[in-house]
């Protein structure tokens, strides 16, 4: 939570992390091959407003089905839907815009682009996702693996969101 608060005032501010937004844009766009814009418009698509909300389903379903417990898969129901209503707030209060049109690879969004939708449902699914799976295991090996899988595949749907153009 602190470190959304201290991007939050770099983003308003137009300090710190949020003025590096143009030289990394820039640099990427420099750097566009055709594998990578596949492999990252596949995770932007995976991590998006089509697709998350029905791997969550499906996700959360199977989970209560084969565990017979409700309450884990509740919790990353709950947890991704107020990460949704959460960004949709803060995304209208800031109203950070968004690069050019140009830039975007997968059609334009005039939507704002802070906070990004795509990263906090990735860190919601994956983080929250891979504590209510592990948190009770006794191999903390699962658990730093889990953790450590999760924390790379949010670092590139993040990546894949500049890389792309929308940040």
């Amino acid at each position: 939570m602190s470190s959304f608060v201290l991007t939050l005032g770099d983003v308003l501010n137009g300090s710190g992390l949020a003025s590096v937004d143009g030289p990394l844009t820039d640099w990427f766009i420099h750097h566009r091959t055709g594998t990578a814009t596949l492999v990252l418009a596949g995770f932007a698509f995976v991590f998006g407003p089509a697709a998350l909300p029905v791997i969550t389903l499906v996700a959360v379903v199977a989970w209560a089905l084969v565990t017979r417990r409700l309450w884990r898969p509740i919790l990353l129901a709950g947890a991704m839907i107020t990460g949704v209503v959460l960004t949709e707030v803060i995304a209208h209060m800031v109203g950070r815009p968004r690069p050019p049109a140009e830039y975007m690879m997968l059609g334009a969004d005039a939507t704002s682009s802070f906070p990004s939708g795509h990263v906090v449902g990735a860190s919601n699914f994956l983080l929250v996702g891979a504590y209510l799976v592990f948190s009770r295991s006794s191999r903390r090996t699962a658990l730093i693996a889990a953790f450590g899988a999760a924390a790379v595949g949010l670092t590139v749907e993040a990546a894949s969101r500049i890389y792309l153009g929308y940040h």
